[in-house]
Order: structure tokens, then C-alpha cells, then sequence
């Protein structure tokens, strides 16, 4: 990493050319699906569950710290790929669920 680069992510807190678009940038989220983006420096996922409805989380399985944005929907939860855990999107993060 070069010095310019090592300022960048140490003022701005990540790094802008991470691939993440902006939220005001997303393309509209068809229901099921799930993208990775930011909120200013803060990593999100935004998801649109099965009623519809857009939620945006942050970019964090409460389990281990893996991207919720590499999972899928099911239903009304966010599914993390890593270890199956099913998640409900809760006031902009994710809380462990269970099959009701």
C-alpha cells in the first residue's frame, strides 16, 4: 500500500475503491436479494425480504464478523452463508432467530 493510500484510509476510515457503491448510488434491490454497500464509511447490507420490505444492516453476522451481504433471504431473515445462522434485521442490525 502505497503512502497516498495509507492517508486515504486513515482519514476517510475506509477505503473508497472497495467496490461498495454509496447508498444514494444502489441500484433498486429486487425482493430476495442482497447487496453490499456503505453508509458513508459504515459497511451495510441492504436486502429486500420477501414482504417487500428494504431493510439495511451492517455489514456484520453478530456471530463472527462475516458479511451478512455474502448471505441470502428467506422469507423475512437474512441468512449468513458462513455457518447457516439465521438473522432478523432489527433497527439497522442483525439479532440471531430461530424457525418459528
Amino acid at each position: 500500500m502505497g503512502a497516498i493510500q495509507a492517508q486515504i484510509l486513515d482519514e476517510l476510515g475506509y477505503d473508497p475503491d472497495d467496490g461498495r457503491p454509496q447508498l444514494h448510488e444502489l441500484r433498486p434491490v429486487a425482493v430476495g436479494e442482497v447487496v453490499a454497500a456503505r453508509d458513508g464509511a459504515r459497511a451495510v447490507a441492504v436486502a429486500r425480504l420477501g414482504s417487500g420490505r428494504l431493510v439495511v444492516v451492517a455489514d456484520v453476522c453478530p456471530h463472527d464478523g462475516g458479511r451478512i451481504s455474502d448471505g441470502y433471504v428467506e422469507g423475512e431473515r437474512l441468512v449468513c452463508t458462513r455457518h447457516g445462522w439465521e438473522l432478523e434485521p432489527c433497527e439497522g442490525r442483525c439479532v440471531r432467530a430461530r424457525r418459528g
